[in-house]
């Protein structure tokens, strides 16, 4: 697994309950700005093997992104249970829910 890959695991792992973070965001910690779509493949491909609190990553928006209305609908659900707040407009208020821990140190950073 590369080191950017292996970041955004820990980084997702990493997002407290009733807390989000945005694709970009994670990016951007891992070491790759520009990398919100290859966030979304780890989130789509490594989620199951590797329990990541998959729902606990939204847009930039705030806006649920996955286009299947039950799975969106159960993403809010269960971050509506953890005290994940969302505005009238359904989009999730990332002024009180954006988990923003911009300093998470890796292992190999100190070395």
């Amino acid at each position: 697994m590369n080191p950017f890959t292996e970041r955004v695991i820990e980084i997702i792992k990493s997002i407290p309950a009733g807390k989000v973070m945005t694709y970009g965001q994670i990016a951007k910690i891992a070491g790759s700005p520009r990398g919100a779509r290859q966030v979304v493949r780890i989130l789509h491909s490594m989620s199951a093997k590797h329990s990541l609190p998959w729902h606990r990553v939204v847009n930039a928006k705030g806006e649920i992104a996955i286009p299947d209305e039950e799975s969106a609908y159960s993403q809010r659900t269960m971050l509506e249970d953890e005290g994940v707040c969302f505005r009238q407009n359904g989009l999730v208020d990332l002024e009180k829910s954006r988990f923003a821990s911009e300093v998470l140190i890796f292992e190999e950073d100190l070395i």
